[in-house]
């Protein structure tokens, strides 16, 4: 019955894609599970395999697309002529009611996808039928900012990897989603988490930690993906993270810093390196040329109050490269030192060609940041070639918080979230979502408490100002914004461009909307009934192309959960 239900008359079909709600591909007998199998079976994920994924027109292999992080999708069977035809063919649900953060991993016409609280499950993608449920046994401590997120999986070989919230990596058995092994990350009670989707790559299984309003010390590590041997560690917080005393952003403005007062308070205290944060909080670009990764490292802890962490607190605030190998130290680039604001690098980066200075194209990596401007860099030395036009409003920057409040724009949600960008390389442009949400920021100095929040104060949204969002599109090349849409409620969760000339994202509101990529024209939208603030993906199964998003809303912008996976795809 649950797959028939879309095709037993068009009017019940009308009425239930009016109201955006199906009937659920959800809980099914063991009997069903067991059957299910049969049309699930993965073959190996090879390496071969991952480093095609930008031209897989099937299967969707990484959590943003491909190496690179460029999320485009290279199939054009859903297009800008017929999107308008675009129906669900089968929702999912979970059994977790909470925030839906996942970026859909397809392999072979198996999906896997994960929920809040770590629970993984396979998925017939055709169908929408379950396979298997993996819900990860917690152990005592989990202790997580930002809501019990999960972000995705990994594939590679015959194993599916995941990060917990109490801050475990472990490798499932990809067919039958029992425990290959588990490995120990950091201490939950130190207030390390996992809520990123690892990357495998050449054998290894890369992983960042979030925790930096905890006071830890950030990371990406390695492990071997079939023994999960640890191979090396690389801390985002450097044992000597004074750095240059940089009075200026990225963009040249002027902090405001009290380098004599940061000068005194690093004689009286030492380097705060230990408890500095700098979690990171998505997956590295991929450089298999070069054989090196990219990263951003996030907020230095305490988030506000600067005045316990003298110095620019290298790397936080950073674009990051590394040595694929050996972890090693390459590059960096730090936007903002001594970051006072949470406004932290969390954005995934994207390696794609771009012109530098002189109009030469070179290899570059973008970010977007929560400044609101998207980051154009050099990938040989990390340097900065450009950044873009401002997506959301400035102002005051960098007024210091102060303890009753200082308003300063844009809030400390961003600019551009952990929301990952997508690139239409044939265009030149990246396409970002924005928030704008008015903030004060507020400190209050406290000593390091120990593995519980850590923040030096607070930001508060403004009563009455307005809230919005908005979907951008910014030549690269230029730094100028090619089209702007605003949205009614601030952006969040992710974006998706593909060769039909679409791009795709959703809203707080439960919106799922399909853009024209040229012009920014919208061209399609549905009511999934819970926010849409998960990456969407693509994959085509027996010829059919499809799209799929969670839509189990958000809990930084509190927008409403649900427990939705829907898969688009044309109507007959």
């Amino acid at each position: 019955m649950r797959k028939s239900l879309l095709k037993r008359g068009s009017a019940l079909f009308a009425f239930l894609c009016g109201i955006g709600v199906i009937s659920s591909a959800g809980t099914v007998s063991a009997e069903e599970v067991k059957k299910a199998t049969l049309y699930g079976n993965m073959t190996v994920v090879t390496q071969d395999m991952l480093n095609r994924a930008g031209g897989d027109a099937n299967n969707f292999l990484h959590t943003n697309g491909n190496y690179s992080q460029t999320r485009y999708y290279p199939a054009s069977q859903i297009n800008t002529g017929n999107v308008k035809n675009l129906r669900p063919a089968w929702i999912f649900q979970t059994e977790v009611v909470e925030s839906q953060e996942t970026t859909p991993i397809v392999v072979n016409g198996v999906m896997y996808i994960t929920t809040s609280f770590s629970h993984v499950y396979a998925l017939d993608a055709a169908t929408g039928e379950q396979i298997w449920h993996y819900k990860h046994k917690m152990g005592p401590i989990t202790t997580y900012c930002c809501g019990p997120n999960n972000r995705g999986v990994a594939v590679s070989g015959d194993k599916v990897f995941l990060g917990t919230l109490d801050a475990k990596l472990v490798a499932l058995d990809a067919k039958s989603g029992k425990v290959v092994w588990e490995k120990q990350i950091a201490d939950p009670e130190k207030g390390y988490s996992e809520t990123m989707a690892p990357t495998a790559v050449n054998g290894k299984i890369l992983i960042g930690t979030n925790g930096g309003e905890y006071g830890v010390r950030g990371f990406v590590k390695a492990y071997d993906a079939e023994s999960g041997k640890l191979l090396w560690t690389f801390y985002t917080t450097a044992e000597n993270s004074v750095g240059v005393w940089a009075t200026h952003d990225a963009t040249g403005r002027d902090m405001l810093r009290d380098i004599k007062a940061e000068k005194a308070a690093l004689k009286k205290l030492g380097d705060p390196y230990k408890t500095l944060g700098g979690g990171v909080w998505q997956n590295p670009a991929v450089d298999l040329e070069t054989n090196r990764i990219y990263f951003v490292a996030g907020n230095p802890s305490p988030d506000l109050d600067g005045s316990v962490r003298p110095g620019d607190n290298l790397y936080t605030n950073s674009l990051i490269s590394v040595d694929l190998d050996t972890g090693k130290y390459i590059c960096h680039f730090q936007y903002i030192a001594h970051d006072v604001w949470d406004l932290d690098a969390v954005s995934p980066p994207i390696i794609t060609q771009v012109k530098d200075k002189n109009g030469k194209m070179v290899k570059g990596v973008l970010h977007g940041g929560k400044t609101g401007h998207v980051y154009v860099h050099r990938a040989d030395d990390c340097s900065l070639i450009r950044f873009s036009e401002a997506m959301v409003p400035q102002e005051d920057m960098w007024v210091l918080p102060t303890k009753d409040g200082q308003r300063m724009l844009p809030g400390a949600n961003g600019g551009v979230e952990w929301s990952p960008m997508t690139v239409d390389a044939g265009l030149g442009l990246v396409y970002v979502i924005n928030l704008h949400q008015p903030m004060t920021y507020h400190v209050e100095s406290t000593p390091y408490p120990g593995g519980k929040l850590w923040l030096g104060g607070a930001f508060k949204v403004i009563p009455g100002e307005e809230q919005w969002g908005n979907v951008s599109a910014v030549d690269y090349n230029t730094g100028k914004i090619r089209w702007k849409v605003k949205t009614q409620q601030p952006m969040i969760g992710g974006i998706m461009a593909t060769a039909g000339g679409l791009v795709f994202t959703g809203e707080g509101n439960g919106l799922f909307k399909a853009y024209d990529s040229k012009t920014g024209n919208l061209l399609w939208k549905f009511q999934a009934g819970a926010g849409v603030n998960a990456p969407p993906a693509s994959y085509t199964v027996d010829g059919k192309q499809y799209i799929v998003v969670g839509a189990g809303g958000n809990v930084q912008l509190n927008y409403k959960r649900g427990n939705n996976i829907i898969a688009f795809t044309l109507a007959d």
